[in-house]
């Protein structure tokens, strides 16, 4: 498989896929009886699974943003999704940032060639939905998603998720860092990067909060995370380049920030290119967070957009994230039931305790003060 960017990279980075040209969106998702997928709150609400699969193969296209191939195994869900559908998926921008997909939605509204769907960090699928753009509906498996990992109403919904780890190239560095406090010892001078930035990237956004909770801070405290950062710019620990398979490759950010299982797939991607890639879930930074699912509302394909979210929550979808090193959101659900693959499941990174999470309030205001403070605290 071909490495792509990140989809966390900054904005201006763009390798998308050539969409159908502008124009009104194509009025293929209103049933017989005069049921619209636009407006469907489930698949019941439009007449069931059967009529969804039909109006959404009769759309023919879904279109995605920001879904790279080697991001949590997107490439299988989407190879998975069209061969089982026949429905093609056109993905924009792969290594956009959840802030690109926000922007596509607003300045596309009423374009066949916005985005259907969205994937995107918890804080801005908040927003998202703050500001109106998000269509409710709630797939079959809508009752066993955690409380507390969905919207009431069904306007988000979390997917796929992990822990904030940190990845490094041990054949670069002759002893891998393993906690934050590791990170700022003078022998990694230039070497600490993270996958974005953190007013834009979900993941950049994951790394400043573990390192607030491994520096004193709190969900309600963001602000220690960014000290930690410009402590690690002071001292030269810290590399302003957003770390990608490319720039590993290239030995540009020998360790890297990141999600445990985007860490945790490039050290299996690596080992054909001599790279020995190790992963650490930092103990003193425990931090997990999911991403999350919606719909636009005003999807130019409703009925492919909410076929899709049934797919990605059904046990083969769920599976494929977990196959990737993500842990599905309905992994206790799948295991009850005896869905799950173990054999998956037994090769995820190994954290102790259970996972807790920012609220919605405690989220919007960590990205006030990142968006106030952070190119401050890394400049210079």
């Amino acid at each position: 498989m071909t490495v792509s960017l990140p989809r966390t990279a900054a904005l201006g980075v763009v390798a998308a896929l050539a969409l159908s040209a502008c124009g009104a969106a194509p009025d293929d998702s209103t049933t017989a009886d005069g049921k619209n997928a636009a407006t469907a709150t489930s698949a019941a609400d439009f007449g069931g699974l059967d009529a969804l699969v039909k109006a959404a193969k009769k759309e023919g296209t879904l279109n995605a943003i920001a879904l790279p191939r080697d991001w949590a195994n997107y490439g299988a869900l989407i190879d998975g999704f069209q061969k089982k559908y026949g429905i093609k998926i056109e993905v924009e921008n792969p290594d956009g940032s959840s802030q690109d997909e926000i922007n596509a939605v607003t300045t596309r509204k009423g374009q066949d060639r916005a985005p259907d769907v969205l994937d995107l960090g918890s804080s801005f699928a908040l927003s998202a939905a703050q500001q109106g753009l998000l269509a409710p509906y709630k797939v079959a498996a809508f009752d066993d998603i955690p409380e507390g990992q969905k919207d009431a109403r069904g306007r988000w919904y979390n997917d796929y998720g992990g822990y904030i780890s940190i990845g490094c190239d041990a054949k670069r560095v002759s002893s891998c860092p393993t906690t934050f406090a590791d990170l700022l010892k003078p022998r990694y001078k230039g070497q600490v990067a993270l996958n974005g930035n953190p007013t834009k990237s979900g993941a950049a956004f994951g790394g400043v909060y573990a390192a607030a909770l491994a520096s004193g801070g709190s969900f309600d405290d963001i602000q220690p995370g960014l000290d930690f950062f410009a402590k690690l710019k002071k001292n030269g620990n810290y590399t302003p380049v957003e770390s990608t398979p490319a720039t590993v490759e290239k030995g540009e950010t020998p360790i890297s920030i990141d999600w445990d299982y985007l860490n945790a797939g490039y050290a299996d991607e690596f080992k054909s290119k001599g790279v020995d890639w190790k992963v650490a879930v930092p103990s003193d930074g425990q931090f997990a967070q999911f991403y999350s699912q919606a719909v636009n509302k005003d999807a130019p394909h409703p009925a492919a957009a909410r076929l899709w979210q049934e797919y990605l929550y059904s046990a083969e979808g769920q599976n494929l994230w977990l196959a990737g090193y993500a842990r599905p959101v309905l992994m206790n659900a799948l295991d009850r039931a005896g869905t799950l693959d173990k054999a998956a499941a037994a090769k995820l990174p190994q954290v102790s305790g259970t996972p807790e999470f920012p609220s919605e309030e405690q989220q919007s205001k960590a990205k006030t003060v990142l968006a106030q403070g952070w190119a401050k605290a890394v400049s210079g």
